[in-house]
């Protein structure tokens, strides 16, 4: 399906459409690789690698990401952390003490903590009892000032892809922006088919980050995927120097190394298959969910015991017992062999 009509003007808040962005030194004269006297921006002048304020808008790795994904340049923002992009996705539609968004728990916590942060009300819609979205609770949830869904898919902490099919439905149904979170996709097996309905579908944004498959959470590097018109409305308003020099390179290196990591992630999903044929034979383990991310959910007998447990043999899982259609379950990220083999020799221990 195709969507027929939208248009993302009726969702911007008003002081964001006749907001003049801040323009700085650096995008007045965008010309960085020129041998040039700059003397523009105040910075020290003394060249030490990162003396001068780094591209506004990040255009090298802007473009190494374009090929890799097929994606125009200008359907990409890049943040600081996937954290500052849905911050700024808040900020630009929602209307702080009138707008609602919809996110479904169990999920990524991050989005409760921003609505809180920007003063927007949080309708949660559970997943079902398998972890899937339930389309028709989800759509009679919606009303007027309801402006965003959220998707975590492969979903965090269950690690499983949504339905392609739930998806679909709301973003032709929905008269809001749809944001599918896909910081696990390269663990997936199925295509990216979301980048590539995105000129189908103007409601919907894709985030990624290299905190996972690129093995970068310490750069600090988010990455959104939308129309034009959307990714125009985000640059308005985010910080203009908000992705540093160091990030930039240090991820320009990284995406430079295709090969590189799809090793790292073939090891990594060896090692899942591997930990999940070792924990079916963990006798307090009641049930090892399916997942399509780089760790797995459990449910174990008591899930604060065993995590207690762990902690005292030096081992840090996380407990997510506290999180909706959860009791009892422990996340456990992938490590490398060594570390695997020490988690399922404390698991058999205690």
């Amino acid at each position: 399906m195709k969507r027929k009509t939208f248009n993302i003007e009726n969702l911007v808040r008003d002081n964001i459409k006749s907001l003049k962005p801040y323009s700085s030194a650096r995008d007045e004269f965008k010309e960085f690789d020129t041998d040039m006297i700059f003397l523009d921006a105040n910075e020290n002048p003394f060249e030490n690698g990162v003396n001068r304020y780094p591209d506004p808008q990040q255009t090298s790795v802007k473009n190494e990401l374009s090929k890799i994904k097929g994606i125009p340049e200008n359907q990409i923002l890049l943040g600081n952390g996937s954290d500052e992009v849905l911050d700024l996705i808040f900020r630009a539609f929602c209307e702080p003490k009138q707008d609602n968004v919809i996110t479904l728990p169990p999920t990524y916590g991050m989005y409760k903590v921003l609505a809180n942060i920007n003063n927007i009300e949080e309708k949660e819609v559970l997943l079902t009892k398998d972890f899937q979205p339930s389309v028709k609770k989800i759509l009679s949830k919606v009303n007027k000032n309801t402006k965003i869904i959220f998707l975590c898919s492969p979903n965090n902490p269950t690690g499983n892809s949504f339905l392609p099919e739930a998806i679909d439905e709301l973003l032709v149904s929905f008269d809001g922006l749809v944001v599918v979170d896909q910081a696990y996709i390269d663990f997936t097996q199925g295509d990216n088919w979301l980048l590539e309905a995105l000129d189908e579908f103007p409601n919907l944004i894709v985030t990624q980050t290299l905190s996972k498959a690129y093995g970068m959470a310490g750069i600090r590097l988010g990455i959104c995927y939308a129309s034009a018109e959307i990714i125009s409305i985000l640059n308005k308003i985010k910080p203009p120097y908000n992705v540093n020099e160091l990030t930039q390179k240090k991820a320009l290196e990284r995406l430079l190394k295709p090969e590189e990591v799809r090793q790292e992630v073939v090891l990594i999903l060896q090692e899942r298959t591997n930990l999940v044929s070792e924990l079916k034979t963990v006798t307090y383990i009641d049930k090892i969910y399916p997942t399509d991310a780089n760790f797995v959910l459990i449910k174990v007998d008591d899930a604060t015991k065993r995590y207690n447990q762990l902690i005292k043999k030096g081992i840090v899982i996380r407990n997510r017992t506290t999180q909706p259609l959860c009791e009892n379950t422990l996340r456990l990220t992938i490590g490398t062999s060594i570390e695997n083999i020490k988690l399922i020799k404390a698991l058999k221990e205690i």
